[in-house]
């Protein structure tokens, strides 16, 4: 589950991913070939393929298999599916928002799949705009606390264009536009500082405190949307505390 979440939410999504990695480097070397099919193999000119490769690299995808994929892609009379990028959007148990990023060869397929995955654990899909409106795109980037003080990320993050540092629970929170998020990284990687995650993201204006039960409902929800092979990334304005993520680890 992407977006803006407290430390043990991005641990569970680490945990499950590392637990479905042949199916997230799947997805990953998807994202890779349609952004060099859309805008040429060259990361540094092609930021869509620069975020892809991020995002395959925070799943430990291999590089060689990185390289393999945006061969794949650049090759002369490569055919295959053609993906479309779309976005649904909807609202989960307690009105919890949920916006799903997808790459699919069949809208036919994959919109009466998550209709009926709302539908059956008492969500429902919206109509397009009706939930994004509640989020902002951001580049987030988390660091362990023991990884660098505050007063040396404060000072790299901001110079490079960051917008904010802030503790969270564990660590520091790094927050910036899109446009600075590859700047600001840079900065980071260049000052040896390891990452927890790094990823372009959406953030909820406002978040749906969650108890148990209905903790329970989303996280069910989600799971189904992230092990569709359609499904990209999920982001939620769920705010289920750590004690009660815990309890759905267990």
């Amino acid at each position: 589950m992407a977006g803006h979440s407290k430390w043990a939410n991005i641990k569970h999504r680490k945990a499950r991913q590392d637990a479905v990695k042949g199916k997230a480097w799947s997805k990953c070397s998807r994202a890779i070939m349609v952004a060099v099919k859309n805008g040429g193999p060259d990361p540094d000119t092609n930021l869509t393929l620069r975020y892809a490769i991020l995002d395959a690299k925070s799943v430990n995808m291999p590089k060689d298999t990185i390289q393999k994929a945006i061969a794949k892609a650049s090759g002369e009379g490569s055919g295959g599916a053609v993906f479309q990028e779309i976005r649904y959007e909807g609202y989960g148990a307690n009105g919890v928002a949920i916006i799903i990023d997808c790459l699919t060869d069949n809208v036919q397929r994959t919109a009466p799949d998550l209709r009926h995955a709302f539908e059956k654990h008492g969500g429902n899909l919206a109509k397009p705009g009706a939930v994004a409106f509640g989020f902002q795109t951001k580049g987030v980037i988390l660091i362990e606390a023991s990884a660098a003080t505050e007063d040396q990320l404060v000072e790299l993050a901001l110079e490079a264009g960051a917008e904010d540092v802030t503790e969270g629970d564990g660590g520091w929170e790094i927050t910036s536009e899109p446009s600075e998020f590859v700047a600001v990284l840079k900065a980071v990687e260049d000052a040896n500082i390891e990452t927890v995650s790094a990823e372009i993201t959406m953030i909820p204006d406002l978040q749906v405190k969650c108890d148990a039960d209905t903790a329970r409902k989303v996280m069910t929800l989600v799971e189904i949307f992230e092990d569709h092979d359609d499904v990209q990334k999920v982001y939620t304005n769920a705010d289920i505390p750590d004690e009660v993520m815990a309890s759905l680890d267990g």
